[in-house]
């Protein structure tokens, strides 16, 4: 008799799936596909975006990870989804939510997501805090690439701005600059003005290919 709810439980996981986001069904274990849709449940009833919860349950079933390592990877992407809702407020959109939970994953501290939502105003949050967490994947230390932003958001710089930076530091690194000082050159170029195209200053056009650093 003690196993009579836990049966309910996986016999119900299915149709509970379906309900949530017919993509999962059929695509995980009854265990991992009820532990899953009470995840994604419990975010839903707390506000928080629950596509990213599907997607990585995806991504895990894909990938043909254990219900474990899946269950596991949605609990952190909660909690880092939680954190970003808390520091940026209830009625922040869902992308930046998104956004930020993926900053925070990359290294950026909660206070930066709410020093940002104040400089940046009803701008919007989702562009630049991306392009935080591709700067960090390109080996830009999270304090730089946290400061960087801020320092562009404090000058005005609109969306676009920060994708051209983005591009700028790409091109940079490619070229074989320092992450963190192709981050930091190409901030104080850019200004919030959009002037990411060419080189910083002290990075030559074209330099030598030996200590080329990968992206």
């Amino acid at each position: 008799m003690r196993y009579f709810p836990l049966l309910l439980v996986l016999a119900g996981a299915p149709a509970a799936l379906s309900a949530q986001d017919a993509r999962l069904e059929g695509r995980l274990d009854p265990a991992t596909g009820a532990a899953v849709a009470a995840l994604v449940d419990s975010a839903r009833a707390a506000g928080l975006p629950t596509e990213p919860l599907v997607d990585k349950a995806l991504e895990g079933a894909t990938k043909r990870a254990s219900g474990e390592r899946i269950v596991a990877a949605l609990r952190n992407l909660t909690s880092d989804l939680r954190t970003a809702r808390t520091a940026l407020g209830s009625n922040a959109p869902d992308a930046d939510v998104i956004a930020g939970a993926t900053a925070i994953r990359a290294g950026a501290r909660p206070d930066l997501l709410d020093h940002l939502g104040q400089v940046r105003g009803k701008n919007g949050l989702a562009v630049p805090l991306a392009v935080l967490a591709d700067l960090v994947a390109r080996g830009v230390p999270v304090d730089t690439a946290a400061s960087v932003v801020l320092n562009l958001a404090r000058h005005g710089a609109n969306d676009g701005d920060f994708t051209s930076l983005e591009r700028g530091v790409a091109q940079d690194i490619g070229a074989g600059a320092s992450p963190g000082v192709a981050a930091a050159v190409r901030s104080h170029g850019a200004g919030g003005q959009g002037q990411g195209g060419g080189p910083p200053a002290g990075v030559p056009a074209n330099p030598p290919k030996k200590g080329h650093n990968k992206p």
